[in-house]
């Protein structure tokens, strides 16, 4: 599957939430580090951006966040009320690579900062924040510290604080590359239910073929540096995502797919029989 023949996601009635036009990123390096690429992100998406190490996923996101301006191209909000800064005010949360907490601050006061910030007081935002800790499993752990938290339960107040201002965007940026298989496995699962649950749009770059077919609805594929889209398809399933669709013939053939496309995108050469239908 190529940029030419990759089928667009569904048609959709209403406005996209972001839309990438013609972005281009050179770094004061002389790196090119994205390439004329152009993105259409509709409410309510799940949406992974797969590649190797250094095609510009996470440049992309943070061009996205605001972290990043481009070189050429533009960012546009179509369903957003737009601040002086050119970004939707209020409807973008990012989690890193890296959970970030502040380890002088509890759990419940790392989750409090981005209300802190925006000047709403503690008590007026115990309710919120207390529901945000509910939704990922560490209610009982508000008053704990990062040192006392293991490495999936500090990516799980990082989620939470991203969740707490109620974002239309969520923006994670290889959020689980450093945890072991199993806690991976079922913080994606945390995600799916919270993406069902509260049907906010997702961007979730990673490498991982198997994590991208499992999570996404859609999997934008990048071509090595300079990144650009190399293949665009929607993904649907006819089982619930859970640990019988991990071993289940059709995740089989979906990775399978994945695989291949991601191949063609980096130039390695695919088998005799591997050809993409």
């Amino acid at each position: 599957m190529t940029e030419t023949d990759a089928p667009l996601p569904p048609a959709s009635h209403k406005r996209p939430l972001v839309v990438m036009r013609n972005v281009s990123k050179s770094f004061s390096s002389g790196t090119l580090a994205l390439s004329d690429m152009s993105l259409t992100v509709q409410g309510g998406e799940f949406v992974s951006l797969l590649g190797p190490s250094g095609c510009g996923k996470s440049t992309a996101l943070r061009i996205i966040a605001g972290l990043g301006d481009v070189t050429t191209g533009e960012i546009d909000w179509p369903s957003s009320r737009i601040n002086s800064k050119g970004l939707p005010e209020g409807d973008i949360s990012f989690v890193f690579q890296e959970p970030t907490l502040m380890p002088w601050q509890t759990v419940f006061g790392n989750v409090y900062l981005p209300l802190r910030l925006a000047g709403v007081s503690k008590a007026a935002a115990r309710d919120n924040i207390m529901t945000s800790l509910d939704m990922v499993g560490l209610k009982d752990f508000a008053d704990a510290y990062p040192r006392e938290l293991s490495g999936g339960m500090k990516m799980r107040v990082s989620i939470a604080r991203a969740l707490v201002t109620k974002p239309k965007l969520l923006l994670m940026d290889e959020p689980f590359a450093a945890l072991d298989e199993i806690t991976r496995q079922k913080l994606n699962d945390d995600v799916l239910r919270l993406w069902r649950e509260t049907g906010i749009t997702v961007i979730f770059v990673t490498h991982s073929v198997f994590e991208s077919a499992y999570l996404s609805n859609r999997i934008v594929v990048m071509k090595a540096r300079p990144g650009r889209v190399h293949a665009d398809f929607p993904l649907s399933t006819s089982l619930d995502r859970g640990p019988l669709y991990r071993s289940s013939e059709e995740y089989r053939a979906t990775c399978e797919k994945v695989s291949h496309s991601l191949m063609e995108a980096i130039g390695f050469p695919l088998a005799d029989g591997m050809e993409m239908h």
